[in-house]
C-alpha cells in the first residue's frame, strides 16, 4: 500500500480549503453574535404605555437597542412632525417627548411600533397620549394634561425603557 498519494491528496485538500477560506470577501463574513444583532445602534421604539399610581401618573416608552437621547419639554400645542397639523388631544397643558436617534419602523418602512397612535386617557393627571412623529431619526410623542405637569424622567434597563412620572396635583388644587 502506498500512503504517499493519500497524504499528498489530503495535504492538497487542506491547502485548497485554507486558500478558499482566505479569499472570502469581508461582506460574506460570519454573522454577528446574537447579542450584537439584538442591540441596534439606533433605538427602536416598540410601544408606549401608561398607568396610574398613588401620587403620580406614568408614561413608559419601550425600546429595543441602545438608549437614545430623550428630551421632555412643555409645549403650548402638540403638532405632528412633518405636517405641522395640530394633534387632537384635549388638555390645557402638554409635554413633548422626543427620542433621538430612534426609529419606529424598519428599513422597508413598515411600523415596528405596536402602541397607541392617538388615545384619550382618563387618569387623574394624564388625559391623552399620541405618537406625533417617526421622522429622520426622531420619534416623538405628545401627552396632554388638565393641570401643569411636574415630571421626572428616568431611564430603566433590561429591558430598555424611558419612564416619565407626572406628579398629581394635591386634592383641591386646580393648578
Amino acid at each position: 500500500m502506498n500512503r504517499r498519494p493519500r497524504l499528498a491528496a489530503l495535504a492538497a485538500g487542506v491547502l485548497l480549503t485554507a486558500a478558499v477560506g482566505s479569499t472570502v470577501p469581508a461582506s460574506a463574513a460570519p454573522p454577528r453574535t446574537a447579542a450584537a444583532q439584538a442591540a441596534p445602534a439606533t433605538a427602536v421604539v416598540t410601544n408606549a404605555r401608561w398607568g396610574g399610581h398613588g401620587s403620580f401618573d406614568r408614561i413608559v416608552v419601550d425600546l429595543r437597542g441602545a438608549q437614545p437621547h430623550a428630551s421632555v419639554r412643555a409645549v403650548r400645542v402638540l403638532r405632528y412632525d412633518g405636517t405641522g397639523r395640530k394633534v387632537p388631544l384635549a388638555g390645557k397643558y402638554f409635554l413633548e417627548i422626543r427620542l433621538s436617534p430612534a426609529v419606529a419602523h424598519n428599513d422597508a418602512g413598515h411600523s415596528l411600533y405596536r402602541g397607541p397612535k392617538l388615545l384619550r386617557i382618563h387618569l387623574p393627571t394624564l388625559k391623552g397620549l399620541a405618537m406625533t412623529g417617526d421622522f429622520e431619526g426622531y420619534v416623538t410623542f405628545g401627552a396632554a394634561f388638565d393641570s401643569k405637569p411636574l415630571h421626572k424622567t428616568t431611564r430603566l434597563h433590561s429591558p430598555e425603557r424611558l419612564v416619565i412620572d407626572v406628579r398629581r396635583a394635591p386634592a383641591g388644587c386646580g393648578a
